[in-house]
């Protein structure tokens, strides 16, 4: 029985879409996300599958999502959710499809399977559930800790990749021939069949690019805005990032006119997308084109070094009040350790532009918890955000350091959570009065890094967590036996060359339990 509220809910965001594609097929797959539809639907990657299933013969997609309210409330039970098409709940349909973009949503994955009737964990699922599938930008990094409860995996660029994962589990005879077909594919992860070896990320066909919105819709993140990209991967060489210049061949560029041709006209708000927008040879042409069709703009991604006068310009025209980049490291010294460009004549300039631009102020995007950074590097940032602050209003949001799977800073450890909130402390009290200061959850980011450094066996743990109520507190227990602790670095750190990842928690972890 759907709730009145629940029908009532998805039939007013049905009734406010634009773009949907309305069709009926002879197979139906449950597109899930793993988050809230104001999430999901944000997420570019989640719609160009939307639009790639709805065009494919003989087969069309009904979305899902995790309940609102339920991302903010990790022990909150829910009804099973259902499909805004057909009200459908997951356990009807043949195949399950999941969109999952970070560590935190795995919990999203199982609390949504559980709710539908349906095992979490592969192992106990047999040929009267549906096959579950998985992919997002959460491949790029280290999925093996969704292992456990999917039964395969489409590992990076999923174009060209999900139509015949999809194909191949409709055309199998048995859920088994599906598994065992499906491993042959080079960029398909079958945990069943591959352990814990992943295949190399996938890379579709430029010819595919770029990704847009096939809905818009009032009820996002990004309200009734057209998401596009201007490229795809990047050329920089930021050694936390998964989407360095390594990663498919570095920055990939849609050429201005294939962009500006794919905007409808109808579309008030543009949101241009990528790891690496400013760096798009003509995106001072893209905004200013797209200012004198009378839209307003949004960038993912401005880099420093690229907020010359005439960028700078171009996005007030497009409606900018806030100039947004990455400080990243909070000194100088820090920001040379993870290779990024920014330097700090970059962000006086930046702040000195804006202000001439007219906008209100400067965001800084920062992270805390690297790898060496110490006190003195702290209160260098502090320093010189309080000289900016004297030419534009600055707010700045600070992120924990988290190491991330395929990347030079792959295996350094977690910062320690008390380590973290005292750096945080620190730098509040030097820029009090001076920038608004908000920050993300360092315990939180610490199940974020257990998560990316793990494997099967901490996705078991998150399922303990999650069952167990979905705490802070659960997923520490849960955690714990593993080896994991709040207080950070429990092993000594030895360097193995410049950019040679050190040893990862996992390989510090077998060191304990072999006495080595």
């Amino acid at each position: 029985m759907i709730a009145q509220t629940t029908r009532r809910l998805i039939e007013q965001r049905l009734c406010d879409e634009v773009g949907r594609i309305n069709k009926d097929a002879g197979h139906r797959i449950a597109l899930a996300y793993p988050s809230p539809y104001n999430v999901g639907m944000s997420s570019l990657g989640y719609q160009q599958i939307y639009r790639t299933i709805q065009l494919r013969e003989g087969m069309c997609c009904e979305r899902v999502f995790l309940p609102d309210g339920a991302d903010k409330d990790p022990g909150a039970r829910f009804d099973a959710p259902v499909s805004y098409e057909g009200l459908r709940t997951l356990n009807e349909f043949p195949i399950v499809a999941f969109s999952v973009a970070y560590e935190l949503e795995l919990g999203g994955v199982i609390r949504m399977l559980q709710a539908s009737g349906i095992p979490a964990l592969g192992a106990e699922r047999d040929h009267r559930h549906p096959f579950i599938l998985a992919g997002g930008p959460l491949t790029f990094s280290n999925p093996l800790p969704l292992g456990p409860f999917v039964d395969a995996i489409v590992i990076g660029e999923a174009e060209g990749i999900v139509e015949f994962a999809l194909d191949t589990i409709l055309g199998a005879e048995s859920r088994s021939a599906a598994l065992r077909a499906l491993a042959q594919h080079p960029h398909i992860y079958v945990p069943s069949e591959h352990g814990d070896q992943l295949p190399p990320v996938g890379k579709c066909d430029d010819s595919i690019l770029p990704a847009r919105s096939t809905i818009r819709t009032p009820h996002t993140e990004l309200s009734n805005m057209f998401l596009i990209e201007t490229e795809r991967g990047c050329s920089r060489g930021c050694q936390y990032c998964v989407m360095r210049r390594s990663t498919n061949g570095g920055m990939r560029v849609v050429p201005e006119e294939t962009i500006l041709s794919l905007i409808p006209a109808d579309a008030p708000k543009v949101g241009l997308v990528g790891a690496a927008v400013s760096d798009h040879p003509r995106i001072v042409e893209i905004v200013e084109a797209l200012a004198a069709d009378g839209k307003r703009v949004g960038l993912s991604s401005l880099r420093p070094d690229r907020l010359k006068e005439p960028l700078v310009f171009a996005l007030r025209k497009v409606g900018y009040r806030t100039l947004t980049t990455a400080l990243d490291g909070v000194s100088e010294r820090m920001r040379e350790a993870i290779e990024r460009r920014g330097r700090k004549p970059h962000y006086q300039d930046a702040a000195a532009r804006a202000r001439a631009a007219g906008m209100q102020r400067l965001k800084l995007y920062l992270m805390l918890g690297l790898p060496g950074e110490t006190n003195d590097d702290i209160d260098e940032g502090i320093g010189f955000i309080s000289e900016l602050s004297k030419i534009i209003p600055i707010a700045l949001g600070v992120a924990p350091f988290c190491a991330k799977r395929k990347t030079p800073l792959d295996g350094q450890q977690f910062a320690g959570v008390d380590v973290v909130d005292a750096k945080l402390n620190r730098l509040r009290r030097g820029l009090a009065g001076r920038a608004d200061v908000r920050a993300t959850s360092a315990k939180w980011a610490w199940v974020e890094y257990v998560l990316a450094q793990g494997d099967a066996t901490e996705g078991l743990a998150l399922m303990s967590a999650v069952n167990n109520g979905g705490s802070f507190a659960d997923f520490k227990k849960a955690f714990a036996p593993l080896g994991y602790s709040t207080k950070g670095p429990q092993t000594p750190r030895i360097s193995v060359g410049p950019y040679a990842p050190l040893p990862t928690h996992r390989e510090a972890r077998l060191r304990v339990v072999s006495g080595a």
